[in-house]
């Protein structure tokens, strides 16, 4: 199996495996009506939510402060069919601000389960998350995700695809709820 291989690609969105368990996926927003700098914040996580009831069941934050957050993410059981457990997510997500862009930077929280989170229900372990948030200009930002999931983490070839099928559809909506607001 070659590594390095773009598993999905439409719209502008690229979700491409850099190597075993280590992902990327970038794509791009603009709306020439808002400073986007300014949406971009943890509320995205709940835009997220939101927008994609179909795929997540339950969304929840603690903010720590106006740059840390603890988010738990618990998607919806859409591969029961498959024999694939309900998968979650439990993160620190730090924010810093810099003159050419925001960056968000998460890791799985392993010490402990959250609460309301279904027994068989299984962590989806995350290492490493980078997303760093390029202001092209006002008007448009570059986003590029790296995804490294915990060396543990069997990722079936056959899920990658539904992965990257998954995401474009959650960053799509958001992407086009922001592209599509005018004040």
């Amino acid at each position: 199996m070659d590594l390095e291989a773009i598993l999905y690609e439409k719209d502008g969105f690229i979700f491409s495996r850099i190597e075993k368990n280590k992902y990327t996926m970038n794509f791009a927003m603009e709306n020439k009506d808002i400073i986007l700098a300014k949406v971009i914040d943890f509320n995205l996580i709940k835009l997220i939510y939101d927008l994609n009831g179909d795929v997540y069941e339950k969304v929840s934050m603690e903010t720590l402060n106006e740059n840390d957050v603890i988010a738990t993410l618990l998607m919806k059981h859409l591969f029961e069919d498959l024999g694939l457990l309900q998968r979650y997510s439990f993160l620190h997500i730090k924010r810093f601000v810099e003159e050419t862009g925001i960056l968000f930077k998460a890791q799985s929280i392993k010490s402990y389960r959250p609460t309301g989170i279904p027994k068989d229900a299984e962590l989806m372990a995350m290492d490493d998350l980078t997303i760093v948030c390029h202001i092209v200009n006002p008007h448009k930002i570059d986003f590029s995700f790296t995804i490294v999931f915990d060396p543990m983490m069997n990722i079936p070839p056959f899920a990658e695809k539904l992965v990257g099928i998954i995401l474009n559809k959650i960053f799509k909506r958001v992407k086009q709820f922001i592209e599509n607001v005018r004040i």
